[in-house]
């Protein structure tokens, strides 16, 4: 007699993150190169006014290598305020992302569960921190949390919201596909078996 062989069972480990939950390092990187790509271009476009400047200046003046000077001194003030402008508004929205997601997932661990309450209170939070360290009086500081709190939640309530919709038609999406996998799997196993059948006869 054969012996029959069961198929092993595959069990899927655990995760310790929720599904649903954003990735902390990847939201943070894409951040960052948008915070630069802003800061650079909004530099760049400030620029112009001093460029403007610099072609006054070298028409009033006949001598090439003060010309040449001045292009010089323009073209590198102008690399200084991009590279700066760059650099500030990486970090700014780099930490700003990262805070969010950061206290995004915390509230999804603590809580058990991934709903939009965490996005609101993500973005509340992080948008008072923001508010909290911007320069200014106390009294400016205090004034400065409570709306960036009240458009923290303001804006993340539809935005979760239509993550969180848009997470479960992808899921919907999955399953089907998983349920027209499995039946063509099933279908071609029957299809074997009765060719195996037949060879046997």
């Amino acid at each position: 007699m054969e012996a029959v062989e069961k198929p092993e069972e595959t069990i899927p480990g655990n995760s310790s993150r929720l599904a649903g939950n954003p990735n902390w390092g990847t939201a943070t990187v894409v951040g960052i190169f948008a915070g630069m790509l802003y800061g650079g271009s909004k530099e760049a476009s400030a620029s112009v006014s001093k460029d403007a400047e610099v072609m006054l200046k070298m028409g009033s003046t006949q001598d090439k290598r003060e010309q040449h000077r001045l292009m010089r001194d323009a073209m590198e003030k102008r690399f200084t305020r991009v590279t700066r402008g760059s650099l500030i508004g990486g970090m700014r929205l780099g930490m700003f992302t990262a805070s969010y997601f950061s206290l995004q997932n915390f509230l999804a661990e603590t809580r058990g569960v991934h709903d939009v309450f965490n996005f609101v209170g993500a973005g509340s939070a992080t948008a008072a921190v923001f508010g909290l360290i911007m320069p200014g009086s106390l009294a400016w500081r205090a004034r400065n949390v409570m709306l960036g709190s009240l458009l923290g939640a303001t804006v993340c309530f539809p935005l979760g919201w239509l993550q969180l919709k848009l997470m479960e038609k992808a899921n919907e999406g999955n399953k089907e596909d998983m349920s027209h996998h499995g039946e063509v799997t099933s279908g071609v196993g029957a299809a074997i078996e009765r060719l195996e059948q037949q060879l046997r006869k």
